[in-house]
């Protein structure tokens, strides 16, 4: 394990925690809603928002697939150092981590009519991620909000399956914002 792995954790992991889970749940509870957040400094490559997610969200029991671009042994290490997840096949993820491109969504657990819950949560890389775009609508969203989502069709197949189907965390920087599978898209 490299030095750089053991470096860019929560500086004050409590606190830092804390702020993170809010930010991460304030943004599932109001989808389209752009939130930042601060606290990690991952490996390069990695957005500090993704990292933050990695960071709050998952433990030993957490099991992650990484995209190929990032399945690196840096991040892998860095991974392993400060949250003891393990590193699966998409099909066993519980967290995925990667571009748009990357993620082979057909492969991620969907979850079953009696365990919605048992589904995976995406956290998707973006070059950009900005407040316009797409129209959601749903739980969470008073009237309708805008998100720039890569595409449109995935994300309306993805509501239809609902209560199963894929939760989004998109990450950009040190912002995110997440589309719950409850969010219907146009």
């Amino acid at each position: 394990m490299q030095t750089l792995s053991l470096t860019g954790g929560f500086r004050d992991a409590p606190k830092d925690a804390a702020f993170a889970f809010r930010a991460v749940m304030n943004a599932m509870a109001k989808p389209g809603e752009i939130n930042s957040v601060a606290g990690a400094e991952p490996p390069a490559g990695l957005s500090i928002a993704a990292g933050v997610i990695l960071l709050t969200l998952c433990d030993p029991e957490t099991p992650i697939y990484l995209a190929p671009s990032l399945d690196r042994p840096e991040l892998r290490d860095w991974i392993t150092f400060h949250t003891g997840a393990a590193f699966v096949a998409a099909s066993a993820a519980q967290f995925a981590l990667g571009t748009w491109d990357e993620l082979p969504l057909a492969d991620f657990p969907l979850g079953s009519a009696a365990y919605p819950d048992r589904s995976a949560t995406l956290i998707v890389e973006m070059d950009d991620l900005r407040a316009e775009g797409a129209t959601l609508t749903g739980p969470g969203i008073k009237d309708s909000a805008a998100l720039s989502l890569p595409e449109r069709a995935a994300f309306q197949q993805n509501a239809a399956l609902f209560p199963r189907g894929l939760d989004f965390i998109f990450t950009c920087g040190d912002r995110l914002a997440a589309l719950p599978r409850s969010t219907k898209v146009s």
